[in-house]
């Protein structure tokens, strides 16, 4: 197994001592720290945080065994072993220097080839710990991927299906709790089936990642949320947001498409690619479900559809866009703190 070079903090109040030991480690490649008393060292210990510590017992202000508590105390999760250097060999002082958070003893004088097997198992050791850092870090790194994964569209990297079922559940609650609006909106890509057939599958990916990204834009405030649902059919949560700030969004967002318009090849309603939506709004009672919302706010999609795309539309307020489009509304102001309440 490869050992590394160790940072040794060095705690010894005997000045030719500690120049011995210091020839010692500095001779086997060791980096050195030196401290002639337990306040100091523990003051390089936060500043150098060192690979491992040699301790003399008996020091001017404390002893050696006060500075392990209180490097075990504060040391957080990264482990430092500790060594205990000192002329007391019997039982109890061994006893009473693991008891403080030793790792071993050594009596002095301290024989060369016992020091540098010692160093050497605490090298293995700390190799042995950085792999096993290093192993927890990848498979954390690998549960947040997974975790994203599980929840994340991977094609436009917004919500899926399951995240958006999940963030459903968690608004509805909060909306219910504080009597706030929440506002759901299903739009889908219009004639996208003719656009993948003329342009291929590639360009199409091209296009939902494009009306992602306007989609994503048009979501300001922090807890705007939006999802890919399925195919070319995209799902927007907006809380605390009312049936006219719901309209509001939804025209700021028409206009976004238009100003960044993709071409459209075979579309029978405009040169450039359009969509089509549902929104529904409700302040939600004990009655009110993830499926319920869904389902009203597919009906008003089916309804846009029905009468010619292009368009968004609330059954519940009889709102229909295509009445409305012609003067561009702004969308509403990122927040950093807790959204206030859309208004059109």
């Amino acid at each position: 197994m490869q050992t590394e070079r160790l940072r040794i903090l060095l705690v010894e109040d005997q000045p030719v001592l500690r120049a011995h030991l210091h020839v010692q480690l500095s001779g086997q490649g060791h980096e050195v720290i030196e401290a002639d008393s337990a306040l100091t060292a523990l003051q390089y210990f936060h500043e150098q945080r060192p690979d491992l510590v040699l301790l003399d017992v008996i020091l001017p202000d404390r002893d050696g065994y006060w500075l392990a508590r209180q490097i075990r105390q504060q040391e957080g999760s990264k482990w430092t072993p500790i060594i205990f250097l000192s002329a007391m060999n019997h039982d109890g002082d061994l006893q009473q220097g693991i008891d403080a958070g030793g790792d071993d003893y050594l009596t002095k004088p301290v024989s060369p080839v016992v020091l540098r097997s010692k160093l050497m198992a605490m090298q293995r050791l700390l190799v042995m710990r950085n792999e096993l850092h290093r192993a927890t870090e990848d498979l954390r790194t690998a549960n947040y991927r997974l975790t994203h994964l599980c929840s994340h569209d991977e094609l436009t990297g917004l919500g899926n299906r399951r995240g958006l079922n999940e963030r459903l559940h968690q608004y509805i609650g909060q909306a219910r709790r504080e009597q706030r609006p929440l506002s759901l909106i299903m739009c889908d890509v219009d004639h996208f089936k003719r656009y993948n057939d003329i342009l291929g599958h590639l360009e199409g990916d091209r296009c939902l990642q494009h009306v992602a990204g306007q989609i994503s834009t048009a979501c300001r405030r922090p807890l705007d949320y939006c999802a890919r649902y399925g195919g070319e059919e995209f799902a927007l949560l907006l809380p605390n947001t009312p049936p006219d700030g719901a309209t509001a969004f939804v025209l700021a967002l028409i206009h976004q498409m238009r100003a960044n318009a993709v071409e459209h090849p075979d579309s029978q309603l405009s040169r450039f690619v359009t969509l089509s939506g549902g929104v529904t709004t409700c302040v939600p009672d004990h009655s009110t479900t993830p499926e319920s919302l869904l389902r009203l706010a597919d009906a008003s999609l089916y309804a846009a559809k029905q009468r010619g795309r292009d368009r968004f539309v609330d059954l519940t307020t009889c709102m229909d866009t295509s009445l409305q489009v012609d003067t561009p509304p702004a969308l509403p102001a990122a927040s950093s703190s807790t959204p206030s309440a859309r208004v059109a």
